[in-house]
């Protein structure tokens, strides 16, 4: 799916600003903040502004086209990837990873029989990557 079909099938409407940081979410999986993507962004639109990368990012969210993901307690980061999938935080390098998700992640079967209306999952693991693992030679604390 492009961009502009995205934002139309979450009943967005498409501006220049909310199709270039929807491009940006969709191209770099990196699950961004609002700096990291007013930085990306602004130089080749000058007339951007954090707070509209900010509004626009929270319209994407609450019309469900994003994810808005807490994780790391400090930054509130964003992923275009809405399907159900975990997020591991790395406590030493600061990265998110996106983890393939289990059966209870994704089917939270209990809670719906029980009557609840589930409209948002999140899974967050945090540790220390294989990356910095293997670079710092970390072993368990």
């Amino acid at each position: 799916m492009d961009v502009l079909e995205r934002l139309q099938s979450h009943h967005i409407k498409p501006s220049v600003q909310r199709i270039a940081i929807m491009d940006y979410l969709m191209e770099h999986r990196t699950h961004p903040t609002v700096d990291e993507i007013y930085v990306a962004l602004s130089p080749s639109m000058p007339t951007l502004s954090k707070t509209t990368v900010y509004n626009t990012l929270r319209l994407l969210s609450e019309q469900g086209a994003i994810q808005t993901l807490t994780i790391d307690g400090r930054n509130t980061c964003y992923d275009a990837v809405t399907t159900p999938h975990a997020h591991f935080f790395c406590k030493s390098c600061g990265r998110i990873y996106d983890l393939t998700p289990t059966v209870s992640d994704s089917h939270p079967g209990e809670m719906e029989r029980e009557g609840h209306q589930i409209q948002e999952i999140h899974h967050y693991y945090k540790g220390i990557c294989k990356h910095c693992v293997q670079e710092k030679n970390y072993r368990d604390n």
